[in-house]
């Protein structure tokens, strides 16, 4: 299976115009962004829980990464409430799920394979004071990326020509740029090259972002 799957094209994704699409998990529904491969995929989307649903216990061979956007997630490791960024890197495993419900935006077979290295953070928790009505917070950073959580006030411009590609997930509000209008859970990838510029609409708003990392796409190394 292939979606999204040429990164030298930009690409952008509305996510109340995508359709929730079934996982071999009962009560599990996802929103499938970018993806290489079947069930092993390289792959970005967003995975709705219902209350009391759970997947069976899995090793992420090539590591997986997420964002609570609501809810609480749920696995042996702890509760993760909304506003939380974790990585599980290569050779992890779980047994994930939700009593109340949640939905997460994860990226699965997007690690170095040599990375070991296993966190949970706050993403309001770890913001910087505002500079220009943007506060920052860095999340991670390595030889391959930098994955960075934003808040901007109303009118405040994000920008960024980073090599290697950029990719963002609107987690609240809206923001306008890049040709298009972006709201709440809308996802954008831009290829490297081009540049980002995006200014927050009247609520604010709170930004996930990736940059980086693209050049590094590829399919699974099963």
């Amino acid at each position: 299976m292939e979606i999204n799957a040429d990164f030298s094209e930009p690409v952008v994704m509305h996510s109340d115009q995508i359709e929730w699409q079934p996982s071999p998990m009962k009560g599990v529904e996802r929103r499938m962004l970018d993806r290489i491969g079947e069930e092993v995929a390289r792959a970005t989307t967003i995975v709705r829980y219902a209350p009391g649903s759970h997947f069976s216990a899995h090793t992420h061979t090539g590591g997986e990464e997420f964002i609570v956007l609501d809810g609480v997630f749920q696995d042996e490791h702890g509760d993760f409430p909304a506003g939380s960024y974790v990585r599980n890197p290569p050779t992890t495993s779980h047994s994930p799920g939700s009593e109340t419900g949640c939905t997460i935006f994860v990226k699965l077979w997007q690690f170095d394979l040599a990375d070991r290295t296993q966190f949970s953070k706050n993403m309001e928790a770890e913001l910087g004071a505002p500079v220009g009505g943007v506060s920052t917070a860095k999340l991670h950073e390595d030889d391959r990326e930098i994955v960075t959580y934003s808040r901007l006030e109303a009118g405040a411009t994000l920008t960024s020509e980073a090599p290697g590609g950029i990719e963002l997930l609107v987690i609240e509000g809206s923001v306008t740029g890049n040709g298009e209008v972006l709201a709440r859970h809308d996802w954008l990838r831009l290829p490297e090259g081009h540049r980002l510029s995006l200014t927050a609409g009247d609520d604010g708003a709170k930004i996930w972002m990736k940059t980086g990392h693209l050049r590094f796409a590829g399919a699974p190394r099963v």
